[in-house]
């Protein structure tokens, strides 16, 4: 009896990016025996060609052997589209990917290999800041991945995977800034897994731009806290500590120094969102 992946993608108005996301994840490593791929695209709210060019992507997953739905929601909203491919999911192992990110080909086998179990499992690659064109972007994105939530953490970022017994956790998505935070935190630190394959995420261009989105996250953070209090046991983020920081610091100044004040300015009432679903790049 075949099983399936089930890799939702969010997209709102991820015409410059859907392409890429998708070959990627159509290039993947052929999954382990009995499992089959499905991709379903929502592009939610969309005013470009986000829908055609993922449709175009159709003959290419069926050489591939990925089953591909596209589906077209005319409201714009990242839980809505989440609602929208899990209610038109078949598998039991649901992946919930960004639309402008690209994994590594060993990827999904590797999550289909963790999840496979009759117990909640949640799971995620090891992300890696995308290539940016500032170089505070650059400067920022290189001290942010050394942060231990980074590095040793499993937070989910772009690319998180649930099984049948993890995603039970949970029925609809709730009206929520950070999705990923919810649910990386409705798992215990023992059953959160990191695979080794990995992915490409990028960020935000720009110092203003860092700033907005930085605090955006926070408040994903704090609304997560406030609404669902008993998750906060779930936490295990590995602290830094003085020690830690001033290694940091030694090694990339910098990196620090951008991550610092782009920490500081987050506390001000500069840089502004526009509203409270500012992209995370």
């Amino acid at each position: 009896m075949t099983r399936h992946l089930s890799v939702i993608i969010p997209a709102h108005d991820e015409a410059e990016w859907i392409g890429a996301c998708a070959r990627a994840l159509l290039a993947s490593d052929p999954l382990p025996d009995g499992w089959r791929g499905e991709a379903l695209v929502v592009a939610n709210g969309c005013s470009d060609d986000t829908a055609a060019r993922a449709r175009a992507l159709a003959d290419l997953a069926a050489e591939r052997g990925w089953g591909w739905t596209v589906l077209e929601l005319a409201e714009g909203g990242k839980l809505g589209a989440l609602n929208a491919g899990d209610a038109a999911a078949q598998g039991p192992l649901r992946a919930y990917l960004d639309a402008d990110v690209r994994v590594d080909p060993g990827l999904m086998a590797a999550l289909v290999a963790a999840l496979d179990t009759d117990a909640p499992r949640y799971a995620s690659g090891a992300p890696r800041v995308a290539p940016a064109r500032s170089w505070i972007t650059r400067a920022y994105g290189r001290f942010w991945q050394t942060l231990p939530f980074v590095t040793t953490g499993v937070p989910g970022f772009g690319l998180f995977a649930v099984n049948s017994a993890g995603r039970a956790r949970w029925k609809s998505w709730p009206d929520i800034i950070s999705d990923d935070t919810f649910v990386r935190l409705s798992f215990a630190p023992t059953e959160r897994l990191r695979v080794a394959p990995g992915y490409d995420w990028p960020m935000v261009e720009g110092f203003a731009n860092l700033v907005r989105v930085r605090r955006r996250q926070n408040a994903g953070v704090a609304e997560v806290a406030a609404l669902f209090p008993q998750l906060a046991a779930n936490d295990g983020t590995p602290r830094l500590g003085l020690s830690g920081l001033i290694r940091r610091m030694l090694r990339d100044p910098v990196g620090f120094t951008v991550y610092a004040t782009v920490a500081l300015a987050v506390k001000t009432p500069l840089f502004r969102a526009r509203n409270r679903w500012a992209r995370g790049r």
